[in-house]
């Protein structure tokens, strides 16, 4: 994944730790050279680096596979390292250790820009890829895409978008009806994954694209075909192929409370993963921003455009996780698995991310049961949130 972990040892006490399957504690977790040595349970020991707030959880950080920005900064008018760390920073003050910045459908000059500094951008702590959501979508599904940019890709977009596939664990979101299989097969075969979305696809095209390798549902149920009595579309075959995994936005307003209820029974934690469909005014106090020429606005939490159709989202991951259980009437510990351990096994990461466990890479998050983030570490390197309660040092 491009970044080194950090030399420094070190050891976190909570009185609750969620490691991934169930909830522990009191215990401590043992950092070094940026992964998780040990988890010992029982109350810390005097040499303890960090004690957490008695009521403070500590998790596996926050995996968000659709990030198109926050801090004030849209990836596709900021495709460049500066853009993309303030992308990443904003989102990890709520939570997120590990993010996809995504560049939503666009001129090919942009895609290359972004490809000239991806490799860079793999030590940005925080980056374990990018998401291309488009150019190959369906015109009739476009959403907030802009329609005179989407189109099937060609040589040149072809180029630029395999790049990707060397760059972490990056994704791709297509319409399959609308591109070649072939093209499906070149881009799996270059190391990404593709994802179906923003699609008006039968369920049995959608079929044929998951036999070619396609693993992935983009903002389940937004953008695609739905299902009905006969052709159950994008949506039935998301909810009835377990080869599938599927994000969705958990804010309340892209998925009414039911269709998330559906989406959980249909899919369980360990195929449904949290996403935020994150837009520039996350982490600022701003209420619009200019989107490819058209002003977004936002409304009681709602993004839309012109003619009030939704713009993405104004959503953190620790927002997500609150809303499923809120919404959802599930665990805590169900929702912290969708927003950790899910997207790191669709990732190909479940080795590596998601849990809190010897060999495991010390990506954690700290947050009290109000929500509020109180720090981060990636690679065992922490950031505390200045408005996060007080906690002691050993």
């Amino acid at each position: 994944m491009g970044q080194a972990g950090s030399s420094v040892s070190l050891t976190i006490a909570a009185q609750h730790i969620f490691d991934g399957i169930g909830m522990r504690g009191p215990g401590s977790v043992r950092i070094s050279q940026g992964r998780i040595e040990n988890v010992i349970l029982g109350e810390a020991g005097a040499r303890t680096s960090i004690h957490l707030p008695r009521e403070a959880i500590l998790a596996p950080g926050f995996i968000d596979t659709q990030v198109n920005g926050g801090g004030g900064v849209l990836l596709n008018d900021h495709p460049a390292e500066v853009g993309v760390r303030r992308i990443v920073e904003a989102h990890r003050k709520a939570g997120t250790t590990g993010c996809l910045p995504t560049l939503i459908t666009d001129r090919s000059e942009v895609i290359e820009r972004l490809a000239a500094v991806a490799q860079a951008c793999l030590t940005i702590p925080g980056v374990l890829g990018f998401h291309l959501e488009g150019p190959a979508l369906n015109r009739s599904r476009k959403g907030i895409h802009p329609e005179s940019e989407i189109r099937v890709p060609d040589r040149r977009d072809i180029a630029a978008i395999k790049s990707f596939g060397c760059c972490g664990r990056s994704i791709v979101t297509l319409a399959p009806e609308c591109v070649p299989a072939s093209m499906i097969d070149e881009l799996i075969a270059a190391g990404l994954r593709v994802a179906a979305g923003h699609s008006d696809a039968t369920a049995a095209e959608i079929g044929k694209a998951i036999d070619r390798g396609v693993s992935g549902v983009t903002h389940l149920f937004n953008a695609m075909s739905q299902l009905s009595a006969r052709e159950p579309g994008l949506v039935g075959a998301a909810l009835e192929d377990d080869r599938l995994f599927a994000g969705i936005i958990c804010d309340g307003i892209h998925v009414d409370r039911a269709g998330l209820c559906v989406a959980f029974r249909c899919k369980g934690r360990d195929r449904l993963m949290l996403v935020t469909d994150a837009m520039p005014l996350v982490g600022t106090n701003a209420r619009q921003f200019m989107l490819q020429g058209r002003q977004i606005t936002l409304h009681e939490n709602r993004l839309t455009g012109p003619g009030g159709t939704l713009a993405g989202a104004h959503l953190t991951m620790i927002e997500a996780v609150r809303n499923a259980v809120s919404l959802l009437g599930i665990s805590l510990a169900d929702a912290l698995i969708m927003a950790s351990r899910t997207p790191a096994a669709f990732l190909g990461l479940a080795s590596e991310l998601g849990r809190i466990a010897p060999g495991y890479r010390a990506d954690l998050v700290a947050f009290n049961p109000n929500f509020e983030v109180i720090g981060t570490w990636i690679g065992g390197v922490g950031s505390m949130n200045e408005t996060s309660e007080a906690f002691h040092r050993g």
